[in-house]
């Protein structure tokens, strides 16, 4: 029976041990919570304690990866406010530990957010040049995880993500003079999320690079406003004086490589 470390057990990660679980997997997960210690352990994950900083791992990241073939890295940097931190150093100092397991395969969940405005179509084949920190971090930590030689990494590049207790319009509801009205969404549900995960490590799908964003791109305006109207909250307006700017994200190997088909393709 196939063992599998996820490292950050949050908002995708506890479904997703879950989701593993029921596929019969053996399923290990930290948290930084000492509080979500139970809940995992009740959920049958096999629980860890383990903080990344930028000068160390702390807890017991040996026995979290002994015996586990895939390692799933799912902890977005965190780059807001006064608590910045370095991400890249965060990743870098666990990778001794990768290098000491099992582990055969590293799946990093990343970010579309490496890709700049400037291109109109975005594909796994267009250079990702990042505006933003976040973005760069991104990047130089996928680059990080896929040059070494000693376990194979495929990257994730998620959209953002909405699930059935998160909606961009909940934070935009009611706000005026938002810019872009005309810029495609580039949106994936969680369900769709775990999905892939799965179809990656049923398929063996390791040392790529795959952006997975629902097939369905309406435009800002179009599509807050009617999610606006749905969940009946005040409606977002929009700067219409500007030009609009933002890509559309293809997710051209979802399909060619691993066969998947989305199941919320509409949101």
């Amino acid at each position: 029976m196939i063992t599998i470390s996820i490292l950050g057990c949050g908002w995708l990660g506890l479904p997703l041990a879950k989701a593993l679980l029921s596929k019969g997997f053996l399923v290990k997960g930290s948290t930084t919570s000492v509080d979500k210690l139970a809940a995992l352990e009740n959920a049958g994950i096999e629980p860890y304690l383990i903080a990344l900083s930028e000068n160390k791992a702390t807890g017991n990241t040996t026995n979290f990866l002994e015996n586990s073939e895939i390692l799933i890295i799912d902890i977005p940097p965190k780059l807001r406010g006064s608590g910045t931190e370095n991400f890249v150093s965060k990743i870098r100092n666990v990778i001794p530990f990768i290098e000491k397991s099992a582990v055969q395969n590293v799946l990093f969940i990343s970010s579309t957010s490496v890709y700049n405005d400037v291109e109109a179509f975005v594909t796994e084949a267009t250079i990702a040049k990042p505006d933003t920190e976040g973005g760069k971090q991104l990047l130089e930590t996928e680059q990080l995880l896929q040059s070494n030689k000693n376990f194979k990494t495929t990257v994730l590049r998620f959209g953002g993500l909405i699930g059935e207790d998160r909606h961009p319009i909940k934070f935009l509801a009611g706000r005026e003079n938002l810019d872009n009205p005309d810029a495609p969404v580039n949106l994936i549900h969680q369900d769709d999320c775990i999905g892939i995960i799965l179809k990656i490590i049923e398929t063996d799908s390791w040392n790529e690079t795959i952006n997975a964003v629902a097939p369905s791109h309406p435009t800002r305006e179009l599509y807050y406003t009617q999610k606006g109207l749905e969940l009946d909250l005040a409606l977002p307006k929009f700067n219409h004086k500007n030009p609009s700017i933002g890509k559309t994200i293809l997710s051209s190997k979802i399909e060619t490589v691993l066969k998947y088909t989305f199941t919320k393709p509409n949101l």
